[in-house]
């Protein structure tokens, strides 16, 4: 036999002292933890850093105008949700959730959909989209998907009365 498989009992029998094993515990546990805590810190981040501003975006001159909800992180937009209302029936449609990857499991999605609860009191939403990603989110905040067309009854006739005038 080798003898390299035994261990001796006393520092007596040792000739080389042990150096390796110091180092391999340690990167054993600093790479057991570094799952746990990169996502802790993207979590963290997400909810202490990252700030909602809201914008406007013209519409194509059908009168239709979209809202956009910007998540930014220190002057870099690093999310946004794209949403038309109708203050009138109190309805609201999302219409696009676009988030950057690495964010995508921290919970900053849901933030940003109760932001936009909180923001818009009495309106009832409903969504377009059918991706895997937002559907699953959209599923937990209870947002029923709809059809891609018209915001609402008021979108619709306007529309029909601009199509009979041409």
């Amino acid at each position: 036999m080798s003898g390299i498989h035994a261990r001796p009992t006393s520092a007596l029998f040792r000739s080389v002292p042990d150096v390796d094993a110091a180092p391999a515990a340690h990167a054993a546990r600093q790479g057991r933890r570094g799952g746990f805590v990169r996502r802790l810190r993207r979590r963290l981040l997400a909810y202490r850093d990252i700030q909602f501003c809201s914008t406007r975006i013209p519409g194509d001159g059908a009168g239709v105008e979209e809202d956009c909800l910007l998540l930014v992180h220190v002057r870099k937009v690093v999310g946004q949700i794209h949403y038309r209302t109708c203050p009138t029936c109190g309805e609201g449609v999302i219409t696009g959730i676009d988030i950057d990857n690495h964010l995508l499991a921290t919970g900053i999605g849901t933030r940003a959909l109760s932001h936009l609860h909180s923001r818009h009191p009495g309106i009832t939403w409903r969504s377009t989209l059918t991706l895997r990603t937002t559907r699953d989110l959209l599923r937990r905040m209870r947002i029923p998907v709809g059809t891609a067309g018209a915001l609402c009854a008021h979108a619709r006739t306007r529309e029909a009365a601009e199509v009979q005038e041409s």
